[in-house]
């Protein structure tokens, strides 16, 4: 009210509670009726908001300090050591987690978790593309490390930052300073002693590592309330969870080709060399806890300005060329990191710790640290840039990778383990393939896991030719005339941009066209394509493309629009996914497609999301025109993808376009070669006269060789899979 203004704003000078009067609002009513309850004439009524600092909330505690007991491991073996810390959920695989989520969604995922042939979930950093037609990227790595906020809260907070920060350094970011974090904060408030950690956490963190570092974090959240109170048989029970933080690390990325991955290269003569930034502290390790302990003295970051040149280095040897593999060494410790190398490269490999060291720290303490491999004929070089910037004294050459698959780590002349690479590997993998079991079918997670073992498993093995490579539409490209091209969407569909930008990238004006399009008129008279998307039509419910085309195929006037689209003689259409679910409903209105599958849930009952390999067949697709005998890694993310044929005569008469195959080219009947259990490994199928194609797998996704998540080195900037795009620009021509 205006006569109340004044006196608002000498309280709010009073309590010292900021304001501002920033404009003025006019109501005015115009009723038709009379309204009793507005007896009054609309008035003027000014605004008041406020603006600033919110009152700050207070907290106190008396500062304790946590004494934990000292470790005792004098009787621990090493073997056995190594084997508990290889089952501990922190370290082993989380390959059950990864697969159930689409990794390659956008088309613009550069980097991904798994890594090399043999796709083993032990990547770094995350990299994406900002775009399609640029090498320019952003870097995602984060950092956790809870367990040491038992011990030390501000040490905790402090490693968080410092596993980030040497997550990241494997991509192309040349300087610390480019690096942007976000901050979870979690703690138990209200509980004296886990006050006092926030505070000291939030202190070295805020205050202290990151200016030291010039690294800002604009962004963040927290959860104040991690303590749970509960009466049980009478008696009040606690559980009140240690600070944590978790640490997000973004920053551009100059080439996202250049990031590195743990994968050991196999060349002839190469070695490993650690840049230790810590001192072998033992204190909430998990080797600490698969004995039951904690310790006293943690891990820590005990010199930031090592970090900032921990990045200048890594960036000059990256542009010389120097660095083969890199891997973060973290949960575990050293050995571990190690061992995920050599598990991503299938290698056997040595390590030596060094006789001066007690053998334990130097094989688990998970300080902060780098494992990088090099050339042997590198070594001096590589060590003179560490040095350059102020780490001689941090590096030291630990090992090598070796042929076959003999794992031996010594303390000098001392051999302190020795076993195989693929029995560590299963121990690793132990409890992602349990969990599997208990959630997939039982049968799929144990072939899986019996791939660990198999000395015949080949991984991803591509055969391409020349040809395949290529462009057969750029002279109709050059010529600027783009045919347009309907990309079909409905409600949930989610792989129409990166499938808009290969047809576009192959020389098609892409036109986003919705089905509610066509319900309200639109037509395909003008266009001489028409692409079903990936995603997940109508929700991410099972037969969600069923339930697309049963919307096409009851509306007379759908119905109609794409039976004389798929009449035409000049016009194609491919589905893809989602999209090849929904065409496939359709066979009767596409001339050909007499003799195409349903497609069902998979075999593993869950959803996948894999780079598979696939072969291509003889068959009349257009699309596939000239890249018969092509063997070629592709994205695969579905969960109904598994042909179901209504006879074996139907099976035979399918014009079958794609196969899923092993390394060695033979047809994939096991998972997860096979990711859905398809019969006869059947990723694709062509109409009779190879107008229409329709495929399971994501070749849209992977036109551009930074796509994909292995591939040969020699490949050029465009894959294969680009062969498929252009050959429908040339057929349209």
């Amino acid at each position: 009210h205006p006569d109340r203004l004044s006196a608002f704003e000498a309280m709010c000078r009073r309590e010292r509670c900021p304001y501002a009067v920033v404009g003025r609002a006019v109501a005015q009513a115009r009723l038709d009726v009379a309204d009793p309850l507005l007896d009054e004439p609309p008035v003027e009524l000014p605004l008041s908001l406020l603006f600033g600092n919110t009152p700050r909330l207070q907290k106190g505690y008396a500062t304790t300090r946590r004494r934990p007991a000292s470790l005792d491991l004098a009787e621990v073996d090493f073997a056995e050591a190594l084997d508990r810390v290889l089952r501990y959920p922190a370290v082993g695989s989380k390959s059950f987690l990864i697969t159930i989520g689409d990794r390659s969604i956008t088309g613009l995922v550069a980097r991904d978790q798994f890594v090399g042939p043999w796709q083993v979930p032990v990547a770094d950093v995350a990299v994406t593309s900002v775009a399609f037609d640029t090498v320019a990227g952003e870097a995602m790595a984060m950092g956790e490390r809870t367990p040491l906020a038992l011990v030390d809260s501000a040490a905790a907070a402090r490693m968080a930052v410092g596993e980030a920060l040497t997550n990241l350094v494997a991509a192309d970011v040349p300087d610390v300073s480019a690096v942007r974090l976000s901050a979870n904060w979690m703690a138990a408030s209200g509980d004296a002693h886990e006050d006092q950690g926030l505070f000291e956490a939030v202190r070295a963190v805020g205050m202290e590592l990151c200016p030291a570092l010039g690294i800002a974090i604009p962004v963040g959240k927290d959860s104040l309330s991690m303590r749970t109170v509960w009466e049980e048989d009478g008696a009040a029970r606690a559980v009140t969870s240690p600070v944590s933080l978790i640490v997000s690390a973004f920053a551009p990325a100059a080439d996202v080709r250049r990031t590195l991955t743990p994968e050991l290269a196999r060349e002839e003569s190469t070695r490993l060399l650690c840049v230790d930034l810590g001192r072998d502290r033992l204190g909430g390790s998990v080797l600490a806890q698969v004995y039951g302990q904690l310790g006293d003295v943690a891990p820590d970051v005990d010199a930031p300005a090592e970090i900032a040149a921990l990045y200048r280095a890594m960036a000059e040897l990256r542009a010389e060329n120097r660095i083969l593999a890199c891997h973060d060494r973290s949960d575990g410790g050293l050995v571990v990191a190690a061992l995920e190398m050599a598990f991503a490269a299938r290698t056997g490999l040595e390590l030596d710790l060094g006789e001066d060291r007690d053998p334990l720290a130097a094989a688990f303490a998970e300080e902060l640290g780098l494992l990088v491999q090099v050339r042997t004929h590198d070594v001096d070089a590589a060590l003179a840039v560490f040095k350059r910037e102020g780490l001689g004294d941090r590096v030291r050459l630990i090992g090598r990778p070796v042929e076959g698959k003999n794992v031996r780590v010594l303390g000098g002349d001392r051999l302190l383990y020795e076993g195989r690479l693929d029995a560590l590997q299963s121990r690793w993998s132990e409890t992602s393939w349990r969990m599997q079991r208990l959630r997939d079918d039982p049968a799929c997670a144990d072939e899986e896991y019996a791939r660990i073992s198999d000395a015949d498993e080949s991984g991803l093995a591509a055969v391409v030719e020349a040809s395949h490579f290529e462009d057969v539409a750029a002279p109709l490209i050059a010529t600027g005339a783009r045919p347009r091209i309907a990309i079909l969407r409905e409600q949930g569909v989610n792989g129409h941009v990166e499938m808009a930008a290969a047809f576009h990238h192959a020389g098609f004006e892409a036109v986003d066209v919705h089905v509610s399009d066509l319900a309200e008129g639109l037509v395909l008279d003008d266009f001489r394509a028409l692409v079903a998307c990936g995603g997940f039509s109508y929700g991410d419910v099972l037969g969600a493309g069923e339930g697309w085309a049963k919307s096409i195929l009851y509306t007379p006037q759908l119905r109609d629009a794409f039976q004389t689209f798929f009449e035409r003689s000049d016009t194609f259409t491919l589905g893809v996914c989602n999209g090849c679910q929904m065409l496939a409903s359709l066979a009767s209105l596409i001339p050909g497609a007499e003799h195409w599958p349903r497609f069902v849930r998979n075999r593993s009952e869950q959803f996948e999301a894999r780079l598979s390999l696939v072969r291509i067949e003889s068959s009349p697709s257009l699309l596939l025109r000239g890249l018969e005998g092509a063997q070629v890694p592709i994205a695969v993310a579905h969960g109904e993808g598994r042909a179901r044929f209504d006879s074996a005569l139907e099976l035979d008469h399918a014009q079958v376009a794609m196969r899923y195959v092993e390394g060695d080219g033979t047809i994939a009947s096991r998972y997860p070669a096979n990711p859905n259990g398809s019969p006869e490994g059947i990723a694709a199928l062509a109409s009779s006269d190879g107008r229409a194609t329709i495929m399971m797998p994501h070749p849209e996704r992977v036109y551009l060789t930074r796509q994909l998540s292995w591939h040969p080195g020699d490949w050029p900037e465009v894959s294969p899979w680009s062969r498929l795009f252009r050959n429908a620009r040339a057929w349209v021509a």
